[in-house]
């Protein structure tokens, strides 16, 4: 018994011994020949099952609490609780932590995680904060990441606008968190600087690391296959993930592994428009853009709910194409971005492009209409009125603009500009009406300003200035009659002859001309007619400089 005694002690010195190392596999020997001696010590079971954890043996750590509950109670709820967590069984484990009798920091901590898991960020939120505001230890930088991940995830996944916290940005992971905050919330600028400076403070902490690459594309794909990972990430991130592997495998060019990737993507998201938007890039790299066009129409005529991107994608198609009037009607059967001023400045545009000034015309009155049923008077509305106005006036459409200048004049009387234009309409149309509406115009009076001529022409940057009379001094007074000096007359000159000048025949009146462009020049002699080299531009041609 004494012996027994003495090799059960020397084998919990092997244990501590090992647990100090990190050799838990060396431990559970150990333990296992403790508990061959001590079936139900539960001291060994307790170490067994921290040993079986540690070495992510959870199935096995679950099958020793299950095999002796008796004996453990509820000593193990938490180590029971995390290796259901692990194992992806989150509603036995929110069970477990909901049924312990006492809720210790370390079971909040896992019931967070739980309540992350399964998306129930409100919940979630308000135990980071409550162990936030009540723990004080060396894992306090921890909590704030998991709360600001929670945030997160609630402004991208809920569209929700969480309270500010106060949260600090010291590491990258809490900078990352910023930055998918302000994704959610389409601040998509100032996310982008946020990433930015949450790579930089990652580069800096891991500058002493042996893998130099971290932020290498393929590495960081790899690091996603790792086991366990499916468990940690919530069903969007997973999803996210798989896409940015078809990405990749598109950016790396490889072709066969991209369209498998994206095709069991779509075949797992049918009405999801990524894969198929992947599918069209890798087939536009390959020069396919009648394909690439063709699938983005089968995949509008059977999701209509998400055919307003995929329409946007196929008219950028048609335009990379030079297809101007088809991307032009593809944009124009987007109804929910139909009457955007966005939508309406680039379809004016393009048609301008194409010379279809009446389709221009068409979208501003399809748009301006829109805007008078909905939203009569609106910024946007009178925006666009005073847009359409100008357009026509551009095109020497005056008599069509006239309706759009009357509308913006009644809905401001005092706009002189406006009411200047109308007038300049109503000159080609109605010269009656032009002479009633001039009536309108300020008088004279009323416009004259308190202007000094004087510093106004001595102004930088006058184009004129007036010169000032030169003051009479004593040295400059005129002169009496008489004592000025007499001002003495200039010889004309006689002008240069020609050397072979001969007074008796009269001077050719077209001396003045190029000898091509006298009336008696008959051009060149047979024979000696060259090419005209060096006329023009460098490599021109007479029927290139027509065109141009």
């Amino acid at each position: 018994m004494a012996s027994g005694g003495g090799s059960v002690a020397s084998l919990w010195t092997e244990v501590n011994r090992c647990g100090q190392n990190g050799d838990f596999t060396r431990a559970l020997k150990a333990l296992n020949k403790i508990l061959h001696e001590v079936k139900d010590d539960v001291t060994a079971l307790h170490c067994k099952i921290v040993c079986l954890v540690q070495n992510g043996s959870f199935k096995e750590a679950l099958n020793v609490m299950n095999s002796h509950s008796k004996v453990l109670g509820s000593d193990v709820v938490f180590e029971k609780a995390y290796c259901e967590y692990r194992l992806n069984r989150v509603e036995s484990a929110l069970k477990t932590i909901e049924g312990a009798s006492e809720q210790t920091d370390k079971l909040k901590e896992l019931y967070g995680q739980v309540l992350y898991r399964l998306e129930r960020y409100d919940e979630c939120k308000a135990v980071y904060t409550d162990l936030i505001r009540n723990s004080q230890d060396e894992y306090e930088e921890e909590r704030k990441t998991n709360l600001a991940a929670v945030v997160a995830a609630m402004s991208q996944w809920e569209q929700a606008s969480p309270d500010s916290l106060g949260l600090p940005e010291s590491t990258y992971e809490l900078c990352y968190n910023a930055a998918c905050t302000l994704i959610g919330q389409g601040q998509l600028t100032e996310a982008l600087n946020k990433l930015r400076q949450a790579e930089e403070v990652c580069r800096v902490s891991l500058a002493d690391d042996s893998d130099q690459n971290v932020f290498d594309s393929k590495k960081k794909v790899k690091l996603t296959n790792a086991d366990g990972v499916e468990y940690k990430l919530a069903k969007k991130q997973l999803q996210a993930i798989e896409f940015n592997k078809a990405l990749l495998a598109m950016y790396t060019n490889q072709a066969d592994q991209c369209r498998k990737l994206s095709s069991n993507l779509q075949s797992q998201n049918p009405g999801h428009p990524r894969p198929v938007l992947i599918q069209v890039a890798q087939l536009c790299r390959e020069k396919q853009h009648s394909k690439a066009i063709e699938l983005l129409q089968q995949f509008s005529d059977q999701h209509p709910e998400s055919a307003s991107g995929i329409k946007l994608t196929m008219a950028q198609l048609y335009l990379t194409q030079g297809h101007v009037t088809k991307a032009c009607d593809i944009l124009r059967s987007i109804e929910d971005f139909k009457h955007k001023p966005g939508m309406v400045s680039a379809l004016v545009t393009m048609y301008s492009h194409e010379e279809d000034i009446d389709s221009a015309i068409d979208i501003f009155s399809q748009a301006i209409q829109h805007y008078q049923s909905k939203q009569p008077g609106s910024a946007t509305h009178l925006a666009l009125v005073r847009e359409a106005a100008n357009f026509k006036l551009k095109y020497g459409r005056k008599k069509e603009a006239i309706s759009d200048l009357e509308q913006l004049w009644k809905q401001n009387p005092s706009d002189i500009h406006t009411l200047a234009q109308l007038i300049s309409a109503y000159s080609l149309v109605d010269t009656d009406k032009a002479k009633s509406l001039s009536k309108h115009l300020p008088s004279p009076d009323t416009m004259s300003f308190n202007v000094d001529v004087d510093e106004l022409e001595n102004s930088h940057g006058a184009n004129y200035v007036r010169k000032k009379a030169a003051k009479v001094t004593g040295e400059n007074l005129p002169k009496e009659q008489g004592q000025g000096e007499i001002k003495k007359k200039r010889k004309k000159k006689k002008g240069k002859l020609p050397k072979n000048f001969d007074p008796k025949v009269a001077p050719d009146l077209e001396r003045w001309l190029p000898m091509r462009e006298r009336s008696y020049y008959r051009g060149k002699k047979k024979g000696k007619k060259k090419e005209q080299i060096g006329k023009g531009t460098q490599g021109a041609t007479a029927g290139a400089a027509a065109e141009l």
